[in-house]
């Protein structure tokens, strides 16, 4: 990836409502609001911003288990220049909330007097910015797109686009998505009618939007879009729209829902005998969980993927491949890995880089200037500020998979990639098929 924006043109509003996250379920965690780790007059102060609660808590699921692995990787602490400081992990639970992200960023700041801080989901990502730059404390997120880092915040990339004092973020694209989306549609034969169904919600909105949205990255390509409109998150019955689809002839969908409202769509696309040749869906198919309770009707749905086992890094902090490193999370969970997985180590791994090669990992300014130069693989991808065309920010990867129905499989679905036209650097594990209905 060059790091050139691609995509359509985001409007600074639509991608600030959307820099939460393209999906969201009910989960929770056991750990502490606030946990503070290995303290003694010698050490880095890190915050680090996740969701354990509230509607983005999927997201955050694995970080408990993550940072325990972190903590053990390094040990006594950071090694830097010939002496090691202790590392002190301030952790709060932002509750899925920009409000809460604006108050636990002040503790960081203020009170906690943090050298560093990670932020690990959208809702984080404005709240902390800002304050950080305010603020002279160096940050650096992830688990949002990078649109909504620097358009939300009022900056368009560009001539004119510097960037911002100490805060950056790593992130995939938007633009590369939808654009990712229409590279697999492209690989089958279809009628090129798309039919479009969005929650009404931020990131739907976004999705839906004719200037910046589905409709206008369809319309370059060729297609043509059956509008199913947007569906609040209560209702329970699409069955004018499943008909409308049908009646029009798409032979493609595309959706954006929660996993309660996209269990109630695709069972009755099957009531009506609505089959079309490819269903994507942005959001809720992330997770395993969403895509078993559709039963056999997930077989074949496609989604977007910035992160699986198949990946081809390393992490520098544990020294696991992805494919290791999801092995142990399920070995030792009993549960199937996810994409955040990764994508949450892969800013840990970015993070304790930085600290490893700042001047001086106790100095803000030292800190900021580390990240600014930071080039180096983590198990998400290359993480390069260094020589990014887009100031402050690192794209990842962005693909497109598919959920398949295993044979006998350890769990029942497995998530493969199926186009890499946006990353070629990420291995295509199967060739697209139809969905399944």
């Amino acid at each position: 990836m060059t790091g050139q924006p691609s995509g359509p043109t985001f409007g600074r509003r639509a991608v600030l409502k959307a820099g939460g996250a393209f999906g969201a379920a009910a989960a929770t965690t056991t750990l502490p609001l606030v946990n503070v780790w290995g303290a003694d007059s010698s050490t880095i102060r890190l915050g680090y911003i996740g969701a354990r609660s509230g509607p983005l808590a999927n997201f955050n699921a694995p970080d408990s288990w993550i940072l325990d692995k972190v903590k053990t990787a390094i040990g006594s602490g950071i090694k830097n220049g010939g002496r090691s400081y202790a590392l002190d992990i301030i952790v709060k639970d932002n509750q899925s909330d920009n409000d809460v992200s604006a108050r636990v960023s002040n503790e960081l700041v203020l009170r906690e007097r943090c050298d560093f801080i990670l932020a690990n989901n959208g809702a984080a990502v404005l709240s902390v910015g800002p304050l950080a730059d305010a603020r002279g404390v160096p940050a650096l997120s992830g688990m949002a797109p990078w649109e909504a880092f620097v358009i939300g915040r009022g900056k368009m990339p560009g001539p004119g686009y510097t960037g911002f004092p100490f805060s950056f973020h790593m992130g995939f694209s938007i633009g590369d998505m939808l654009a990712s989306y229409i590279a697999t549609w492209n690989e089958l034969q279809t009628d090129k009618i798309v039919a479009s169904l969005f929650q009404d919600d931020p990131a739907g909105r976004s999705m839906g939007n004719e200037h910046i949205g589905v409709p206008a990255a369809a319309a370059r390509e060729g297609y043509k879009i059956v509008a199913g409109g947007y569906f609040q998150p209560t209702n329970n019955d699409f069955s004018n729209q499943v008909t409308k689809f049908k009646n029009g002839n798409a032979d493609i969908v595309v959706a954006y829902s929660s996993s309660e409202q996209m269990v109630v769509i695709v069972n009755q696309m099957a009531q009506q005998k609505y089959q079309p040749k490819i269903l994507t869906i942005a959001g809720a198919p992330l997770f395993p969980a969403s895509i078993e309770a559709l039963g056999d009707h997930g077989d074949g749905v496609t989604t977007e993927v910035w992160w699986t086992p198949a990946w081809p890094y390393r992490s520098p902090v544990t020294g696991q491949t992805a494919k290791e490193f999801a092995a142990a999370w399920e070995s030792e969970t009993g549960k199937q890995w996810t994409q955040p997985l990764g994508y949450t180590l892969g800013l840990w791994d970015a993070g304790i880089s930085a600290l490893r090669t700042a001047a001086d990992p106790k100095n803000k300014v030292a800190i900021r200037d580390a990240v600014k130069n930071l080039d180096v693989e983590t198990i998400t991808g290359r993480i390069d500020f260094k020589s990014t065309h887009i100031p402050n920010v690192s794209p990842t990867p962005m693909c497109t998979g598919q959920w398949n129905l295993t044979k006998g499989g350890k769990f029942r679905y497995d998530l493969l990639v199926v186009t890499d036209k946006m990353a070629p650097s990420i291995p295509v594990q199967a060739k697209l098929k139809p969905y399944a209905g």
